[in-house]
């Protein structure tokens, strides 16, 4: 299914105490695609706050230390929300595998998110494997992607000035 695409040797992987066991998972099935993962926890199933663990994904990919990164909680969505506000991450979440590869394709996403309680271990594996298999299609989606970039600076700035 690759589409010419190379797969990533490294991804950076977390969840909340929902998405534990899904994440442990999709950790054996990205080992199975020769992908090495690291997981930024959780570890238990002991009730726990997502934001940290989308906080740790989101900053690896961010300085680069993982090359995607996949998150999962409840939904996907509280994941994808707390990623979004590491500067440099485009998150996802997705609940089928059509949008997973659009995202890629058009947006140059480099967090999926998704819910335990939406997908199941199956249905993850697919849309995963659209994710990982689709490239971004630059053209006319690279100006839309910079001024996303302008948008990340100009908060920073406002940010460091205040």
């Amino acid at each position: 299914m690759n589409e010419g695409n190379i797969l990533p040797k490294h991804v950076a992987i977390g969840s909340d105490h929902i998405g534990l066991p899904l994440k442990e998972d999709i950790k054996a099935y990205l080992n199975s695609l020769g992908i090495e993962c690291t997981d930024c926890g959780t570890f238990t199933q002991e009730r726990t706050d997502y934001p940290i663990y989308a906080k740790a994904v989101a900053r690896m990919v961010s300085l680069k230390d993982a090359e995607l990164g996949i998150l999962i909680c409840g939904t996907g969505v509280g994941m994808a929300i707390a990623a979004n506000k590491v500067i440099g991450i485009r998150a996802v979440s997705c609940s089928e595998p059509y949008s997973a590869a659009l995202s890629r394709q058009h947006n140059d996403t480099n967090v999926l998110t998704f819910g335990a309680r939406v997908v199941g271990q199956g249905l993850s594996h697919m849309i995963i494997d659209a994710w990982l298999n689709a490239s971004f299609e630059g053209g006319r989606f690279i100006p839309r992607l910079e001024k996303i970039r302008q948008m990340e600076a100009e908060i920073f700035q406002q940010e460091k000035q205040s």
